[in-house]
């Protein structure tokens, strides 16, 4: 059973193996150029990559691995013919998963380890920064493509495919489903649940002349929010009122700080010079936020919540296939 789940799993898995030595290759080459900088501006398009190619990699273990694994063998009926050979359904299932499991776990390590590696400069001066836009790596769209969780990301994935698989028996059609519910989730433990797996920080700040966005519509200005902590990840910049409440909308006295539609551009010092009036009415900017200190408690918890539902997929199949025939 296992040469032949190797005969089976071998060219998807090699080609992706081979996809992350090329990358490793790319990755290894240029990464020491980037030791000692202070400007990174030139390296978007390589630093967004290397994000998207972490991403991509549990789609395609769940899409083109996790899937065909199993519906192949259901569609064709070759999965009856292998339960007649002295194998039983566990085992087989078994053989499968652990081929899988341990193939996507060391593909997903292998590629965060390099990309964590070529961007360690760039995460270390965003860790510094607050008012250059500089992603820290504690960012959502950062975070999961660094450290650890990267590996929980794989071995749901391939769960998630086979479950998929087993339950609907159609190649194409678990393909998308898999596709679908892999992204759904990614985007509600990202949105929904990392943001709250360690209570957030606050901090109360004074508004002066830390101001770094303004907006507003044609009736005034909405909000404002003041600088970040460095390297932190911020889930709320609010302006709150003497009393301690959300001022919203902002009071009228600030409101016209800005413009009306087709009037003359302000100077910056004259805008943040109106808005300082909120401090002196004893209006402050409330900041509620992950620090940056927390990014290897926070990949440690999501890395447990995707392992805990890889196994809870892992139990599914199990049950799963004592009914197929």
């Amino acid at each position: 059973m296992t040469w032949l789940t190797w005969r089976q799993f071998r060219t998807p898995a090699l080609s992706v193996f081979a996809a992350l030595v090329v990358i490793a290759v790319i990755l290894a080459i240029t990464g020491p150029q980037l030791v000692g900088r202070t400007n990174f501006s030139d390296e978007d398009t390589m630093f967004g990559g290397t994000i998207l190619a972490l991403y991509l990699l549990p789609a395609v273990i769940g899409v083109f691995w996790a899937v065909p694994m199993i519906t192949r063998e259901l569609e064709s009926g070759t999965h009856s013919l292998v339960w007649n050979q002295t194998v039983t359904r566990n085992r087989w299932l078994t053989t499968k998963l652990g081929f899988g499991l341990l193939a996507a776990m060391v593909a997903a390590g292998l590629l965060s380890v390099a990309v964590s590696w070529w961007a360690s400069p760039i995460d270390a001066l965003a860790a510094q920064q607050t008012d250059r836009g500089m992603l820290s790596r504690i960012a959502p769209v950062v975070f999961g493509a660094r450290g650890i969780v990267p590996i929980g990301y794989a071995a749901f994935a391939l769960a998630l495919g086979v479950a998929v698989g087993m339950l609907l028996k159609r190649t194409v059609a678990a393909m998308a489903v898999t596709l679908v519910a892999l992204v759904a989730v990614l985007l509600v433990v990202t949105s929904f649940v990392r943001p709250y797996l360690l209570p957030p920080e606050q901090l109360t700040v004074a508004i002066t002349d830390n101001i770094t966005n303004i907006n507003g519509d044609p009736s005034g200005v909405k909000e404002i929010g003041v600088r970040n902590p460095p390297g932190a990840w911020v889930l709320g910049n609010e302006t709150i009122d003497p009393a301690g409440n959300v001022a919203d909308p902002l009071p009228d006295f600030v409101r016209n700080c800005l413009p009306g539609p087709g009037g003359p551009i302000p100077e910056r010092g004259t805008v943040e010079q109106c808005m300082a009036q909120l401090g002196a009415h004893g209006y402050q900017q409330r900041l509620t936020y992950q620090p940056g200190s927390r990014f290897w408690p926070l990949q440690w918890l999501e890395l447990a919540l995707y392992l805990a539902m890889t196994a809870l997929l892992t139990w599914f199949s199990f049950r799963r296939v004592r009914h197929l025939s």
